[in-house]
């Protein structure tokens, strides 16, 4: 089994994964060596301080072998074509996660390697992240019946937000400046995942959307590789960000989340970054409890 998108695990799968996540988190020495003799492979188009370090420790926990991969070592889609890349790396390791900056390029991945293929982020989504955020959120509160705001770019993390809040029960509102909204196909397939008491929600009000929600989410305005349109994004963004006022109008124990790294100033004040209720770095932690959960359900 492969996951390119979050919604590849379904209701049950997400469960079982987020579930074990929790478990490993309280008895991590209940998983020491469980995945023993196994070789992770991680490649990296686009770098990550979170992804690399809590990928790296979660194999490594588990008794794998982590072996991260860089872009200027593989040449992937330039020395080689994607397809002989996932052809050889297949011989070596039993799982490949990779973090690209096309969806595209996973797809060929996963295409041509019988190992498991996990995406650790693509211009489409970011699974593992929202497998924390989810983690993060059910810390706080059951998920079923939650409302998380996201307010900003309707980007990868997103998307894999919208999907997993859907199978898990967690309704969700979208706020996004006309042109910044998340894929009207993810947000549809959401819709189709989500039960009747679940809602999907985009629009354009930043206030409506966080009005008595349980957590409050938020994302960098550029991400890598949008550096040139910062500046206009920055127009556009600003009546989008998090500050004190905003945050005040979610429910009185919301929390606030972030998948990291922060533009302070910019998408959110520091006076909510470092809220009382801010997680934030409970989210960052947690990406590493559920990629060993993640580890153990595709390969263990």
């Amino acid at each position: 089994m492969d996951l390119l998108s979050v919604a590849d695990l379904g209701r049950d799968g997400l469960a079982k994964v987020l579930a074990t996540a929790a478990s490993v988190k309280a008895e991590p020495g209940r998983v020491a060596g469980r995945l023993a003799g196994k070789k992770v492979g991680l490649f990296f188009e686009k770098p990550s301080t979170r992804t690399r370090v809590s990928c790296e420790v979660a194999a490594a926990d588990l008794g794998a072998v982590p072996l991260v991969l860089r872009q200027d070592e593989v040449g992937l889609g330039r020395r080689e074509s994607v397809a002989d890349v996932a052809r050889v790396l297949d011989r070596y390791l039993d799982v490949l996660a990779v973090r690209v900056f096309r969806h595209g390029d996973l797809v060929t991945v996963a295409e041509h390697a019988t190992a498991p293929v996990i995406n650790l982020l693509s211009d489409r989504e970011h699974p593992c992240q929202a497998l924390a955020d989810l983690q993060t959120l059910a810390e706080a509160r059951p998920l079923p019946g939650a409302v998380l705001a996201y307010v900003g770019d309707g980007n990868n993390v997103c998307h894999s937000l919208l999907l997993g809040a859907a199978l898990s029960g967690v309704s969700m509102r979208v706020a996004s400046p006309a042109g910044f909204e998340p894929a009207p196909e993810i947000v549809e397939q959401a819709r189709a995942l989500a039960g009747p008491a679940v809602e999907i929600a985009v629009g354009g009000d930043p206030a409506e959307a966080v009005r008595r929600a349980d957590a409050v989410y938020t994302d960098v305005w550029a991400s890598m590789g949008q550096e040139a349109e910062a500046v206009e994004r920055r127009r556009l963004f600003a009546p989008y960000q998090v500050n004190e006022g905003l945050f005040a109008r979610a429910s009185e124990g919301a929390i606030f989340l972030h998948c990291l790294p922060a533009h302070r100033g910019d998408e959110v004040t520091d006076g909510v970054a470092d809220h009382e209720r801010s997680r934030i770095f409970d989210q960052a932690e947690n990406r590493m409890h559920a990629f060993k959960a993640l580890l153990l359900y595709l390969a263990g």
